[in-house]
Order: C-alpha cells, then sequence, then structure tokens
C-alpha cells in the first residue's frame, strides 16, 4: 500500500483534559462516549459539541404546560430546552422550533426525533424568530400556548473555533449565526468607521472605554487586516490602557458587540417582542431568558408596556436568575435572566 493510499490515522486523544476542540473527539460523540462525557459534566464543564440548558426547571415552571398544548421554542440550539417542553406536552401536544444556524439545526432535529415522540409533534424550521408571527399563522392560527425563546449563543458555537465565535482558539472572525447570509465580522471591522465603531461598542455592549478601542482597532486594521479570532483579541488587548485589569472580560465585550451587530441581533429582537402577544393564544405565556444587559433592557420594557396596554395580564415582578446550584455545576449560566409574561385572555 503507498502512503497515499495509506488511510489517515484519527488524531490521538490528547490526555484526560484535550485542550483543542477538534481534540475531543470524544467528547462530541456522546453515544460512544458516554462515561467520559459524564465525567466532563460532573466536573461542571460543558462538554465539546454540547450545550446545557439554562433554568430548565424554571423555564417548565413558568410556563406550566399542559398535554395537548402547543409550544414553541424560538431558538432551538441544541434542543434541550425543546425535548424538556416536548415531553410536557405528550400525549397530544406539539412543538415548534425555530434556529437560522444551518449547522446546527439537523443536527437539533435529529436528537427531537430520536426521544421517540410521533412524528407529527415535532414540527421544525429553519427561520429567524422575528418571522414568528408569519410562521404561526399557518402553523398555528390560534396561537401558541407557550413560546421560549433562549437568547445566548450556544455552547456549540462557542467552542467550534471555525464558527468564529470563541478568541480561545485561532479562527475565522465570522460570528454570523447562519454562515450563509450576511457579512462576516472580519469584513465589517474593516469597513466602519471609527465614529460608527466606537458607537458600536458603546451600544451593544456597555464597552467603557468604547472610544479608546475603536481608535486602536481602527489602528490596528490600518497596519494589518484583521481576519481571525487571535488577531482581534490580540489587538485588543493591545489597545487597552496601561494596567487595565481583566483584559479578556473586555475582548469578550467587543466579541459580543460585533457578534449583535453582524447578526443585527437587537432589530430581530424587537420585531420579536412586537409580534409576541399576537402569537400567543389567550392566557398563553412566554418565558424569555438573556445575558446581557441590552437583550434584558428590551424585554423588560416590552413586557411592561404590554401590561400597561393590556396586551399581558401579568409579567415577573421581578427577574429571575440561575440557582447556585446550577451555577455550580454550569458557570456558563451566570449571566442568565429569566422574564416572563402571560397573555391577556
Amino acid at each position: 500500500m503507498s502512503e497515499a493510499e495509506r488511510p489517515r490515522r484519527r488524531r490521538r486523544y490528547a490526555g484526560t483534559h484535550p485542550r483543542r476542540f477538534e481534540e475531543k473527539y470524544k467528547e462530541r460523540d456522546p453515544a460512544r462516549y458516554g462515561e467520559e462525557v459524564a465525567k466532563v459534566l460532573a466536573s461542571g464543564k460543558t462538554p465539546a459539541g454540547m450545550h446545557r440548558p439554562i433554568m430548565l426547571r424554571e423555564v417548565r415552571e413558568v410556563l406550566a404546560l399542559k398535554p395537548g398544548e402547543t409550544v414553541v421554542d424560538a431558538t432551538l440550539g441544541y434542543g434541550g430546552h425543546a425535548g424538556d417542553l416536548l415531553a410536557a406536552v405528550q400525549p397530544g401536544g406539539r412543538l415548534i422550533a425555530l434556529d437560522v444556524d444551518p449547522v446546527e439545526l439537523p443536527k437539533a432535529e435529529a436528537r427531537l426525533r430520536a426521544l421517540g415522540f410521533p412524528d407529527e409533534s415535532i414540527r421544525v424550521h429553519r427561520t429567524n424568530f422575528a418571522g414568528l408571527a408569519r410562521l404561526l399563522a399557518t402553523e398555528a392560527p390560534a396561537g401558541a400556548h407557550a413560546i421560549v425563546a433562549d437568547l445566548g449563543v450556544s455552547s456549540m458555537q462557542l467552542d467550534d473555533p471555525a464558527r468564529g465565535f470563541t478568541f480561545k482558539d485561532d479562527g475565522p472572525l465570522d460570528l454570523r449565526m447562519n454562515p450563509e447570509r450576511g457579512t462576516p465580522a472580519h469584513a465589517l471591522l474593516a469597513a466602519v468607521p471609527e465614529k460608527d465603531l466606537a458607537r458600536l461598542l458603546n451600544d451593544y455592549s456597555d464597552e467603557p472605554l468604547a472610544t479608546v478601542l475603536a481608535r486602536g482597532l481602527v489602528e490596528a486594521r490600518a497596519r494589518s487586516r484583521i481576519t481571525t479570532t487571535t488577531q482581534l483579541a490580540r489587538a485588543i488587548r493591545a489597545a487597552l490602557p496601561p494596567g487595565q485589569q481583566e483584559p479578556d472580560t473586555v475582548v469578550r465585550r467587543v466579541f459580543q458587540a460585533l457578534r449583535i451587530a453582524v447578526n443585527d441581533e437587537f432589530a430581530a429582537l424587537e420585531m420579536f417582542l412586537r409580534r409576541l402577544p399576537a402569537c400567543l393564544a389567550p392566557g398563553g405565556r412566554v418565558a424569555i431568558l438573556t445575558f446581557h444587559s441590552g437583550e434584558d433592557r428590551r424585554v423588560k420594557h416590552a413586557f411592561r408596556g404590554g401590561l400597561m396596554d393590556g396586551r399581558y395580564a401579568e409579567i415577573a415582578p421581578e427577574v429571575i436568575r440561575p440557582s447556585t446550584e446550577e451555577l455550580r455545576a454550569n458557570p456558563r449560566a451566570s449571566s442568565a435572566k429569566l422574564r416572563w409574561a402571560r397573555a391577556a385572555s
């Protein structure tokens, strides 16, 4: 057998705690390596390629689902919330699930269908939740009994360097939820004027050093194109004033702001919130998980406005946060906030 014909050997599993995403093939194959995945979960970490649903119990309690109801998961992701809610509406209930990610959506649908529920109880659509009202006009004209939306980035996207969401490993500076549409982050960063970049960092991540960082990033891109995640992280750190504490926190905020801009997330969220009451059946419930102040402000104001004009009969009196036990088991839940509302009857 020639060298060209010899089959390529699988990358060696790098010890008990491999660092690179592509080395973690055991974590990404739970059906075959369940014991390995269990060890990672027990350590308080999320296995590569997996996402742990946040505040699952609290969402279930807020939505108070009953058998036979129709529930919408507006941000399917890994499918953790969806699977739990689908079980709660059986027998006779339906799940309508949405997501824009063409990479993860087929995997999530396969996980849901493998749970053994009737095929007709699961309806999956590749679309943004901003178009939920149009979708429900066909799927559930009377409205959904419950809707959940988890606005966080999924662990599958964060962990895979090829998606361009993480600066821990080198990857293309992309940040698009749907890599088949829109402008990647590196193209946006190359073209946005300094003043607009500063406003973007301030509006989308409450970055206190927005002006300083915008100037530094514009100077950095003039010297060399910024096309990878690690290049951007280095440029951000270099732009920080001497003695700046927790530079990784600043890097995360900049990545967050660019991600929101690239995906036009706030415009989609605002449209979703405006049309949300009309998507609910009388007395229907909605639960929304947010992960930063810009999202939470919009949800809070939309719910309060809906309560004042009579579209909602009740809203959460205060924000709900993850329990101490959940934070210990899943540190990625630390910034999560849950708000809920109940439609007028």
